[in-house]
């Protein structure tokens, strides 16, 4: 009798060299835009504020209905890398089409279409990623995703104040144009080195030990579909503050601590600072704790950051508060994607698209939030917030307890 060869073992660094490669490029291509979306509209465009708005709403509603559609497709066929490419493809096409056109509706109607498409690049890399890593590195796939998601982090450090530059040098065509440059480099990299990976089989039973070798970073098991729910909307409450805070801590640091709003800029780049290495070192940890503890974590540090600058006096308590808030940002962002595909671990793209669409459905709910903040004072903002995590925190601890390890079950999906 011969025993069967243990799965193939491939060095962490190759699978990540060439999707770290990707997520940068896509970091870049929407790091560049994203920030100047507003200002493109208003002064480029001239569209009015009721445009404006109409424009920034349907965008990513548009993106969450696309990038689903798109999800549940990619996990029925191997075709995972041709949708990287024409995702990366139809962000070409817009860049360079808003490189020269000025035109509202056709701007609108580029939103509605190339854009939509494009913005599945994001999640789709992430369920390749977690294709790829489960394949060739199952006990590190975790660190690897946060690891990636640390990469399309530092894309943001430098993609806006790039950006900044290049409207400084040439306006809006020259920020659309290193778009599609980026977006045409990601495209490069999946045709020239990505492979292409078989479609997922997902697993209808649960078997909680099939995965007891592969470390305390596994898989979820089966459970009540109210679970995955739960823990999306858990999720999308954890998001709003996130866009809320942000929003309102330079109107927050003029009116309430009666200091330069230029002082948020400090704040945030000292957040972002942090989250770096705190992204890495959760990812490590990964191999050593459960998702589910990491998760926790993280969202008890966000309701005690907000908690923090709800009350805070001065602008030294809030920049003292940036270590747990980036803790809670580096745990939700970056352990968080991890923690979603293993609730469907054979539907890694529609599970990758369930997190990814928190973002922009809690920046929608943050709108009108933010409405009410300068009704009643900036500050409530922050207490809005607290309340928001508090209940994601809550709805996290209750969902947990019916997680437990598996790799091969799944959710019902229907």
């Amino acid at each position: 009798m011969t025993l069967a060869a243990p799965p193939r073992q491939r060095p962490l660094s190759r699978a990540l060299l060439p999707l770290g490669l990707m997520f940068f490029a896509v970091g870049i291509s929407v790091a560049v835009v994203f920030p100047f979306l507003s200002l493109f509209l208003s002064t480029a465009v001239h569209a009015d504020p009721v445009q404006v708005t109409v424009f920034l709403i349907a965008s990513p509603l548009t993106g969450v209905l696309v990038s689903s559609v798109v999800g549940r497709v990619s996990d029925r066929w191997p075709i995972r890398r041709k949708i990287l490419v024409g995702a990366a493809l139809f962000g070409v096409v817009g860049s360079l089409v808003a490189m020269f056109v000025r035109d509202y509706w056709v701007l609108f109607a580029l939103c509605m279409t190339a854009y939509a498409f494009a913005g599945s690049l994001f999640p789709q890399s992430f369920a390749y990623a977690r294709q790829i890593l489960e394949r060739d590195s199952p006990g590190q796939a975790a660190m690897g995703i946060s690891a990636l998601r640390t990469v399309f982090s530092l894309s943001w450090v430098g993609g806006p104040a790039l950006a900044a530059v290049l409207l400084d040098v040439g306006g809006f065509r020259l920020v659309y144009g290193l778009a599609a440059a980026t977006y045409a480099l990601a495209a490069l990299i999946s045709v020239v080195w990505l492979e292409e990976v078989e479609a997922p089989a997902p697993s209808k039973t649960a078997e909680p030990s099939a995965d007891a070798a592969a470390g305390p970073s596994a898989g979820a098991a089966a459970g009540p579909r109210w679970v995955l729910w739960l823990t999306i909307v858990a999720f999308v409450l954890m998001q709003v503050p996130m866009t809320l805070g942000v929003q309102a801590l330079p109107l927050y640091i003029e009116q309430d601590l009666h200091s330069d709003a230029s002082r948020a800029g400090l704040i945030l780049g000292l957040c972002a600072a942090l989250e770096i290495p705190l992204m890495l070192g959760l990812g490590a940890l990964t191999t050593r704790f459960k998702l589910q503890t990491l998760i926790l974590i993280g969202g008890a540090c966000g309701t005690a950051y907000y908690a923090i600058a709800w009350v805070a006096p001065n602008l030294w308590v809030l920049a003292a508060g940036q270590v747990v808030n980036a803790l809670f940002i580096s745990a939700i962002s970056g352990v968080g994607i991890t923690y979603v595909q293993n609730l469907l671990p054979g539907q890694p793209g529609r599970a990758t698209t369930l997190y990814t669409n928190t973002f922009p459905i809690g920046s929608i709910v943050a709108g009108p939030l933010f409405g009410v903040a300068a009704h009643f004072g900036y500050r409530s903002a922050f207490g809005m917030s607290t309340a928001l995590l508090g209940t994601g925190f809550l709805l996290l601890v209750v969902t947990a307890m019916w997680v437990r390890p598996s790799r091969t079950a799944t959710y019902p999906t229907r």
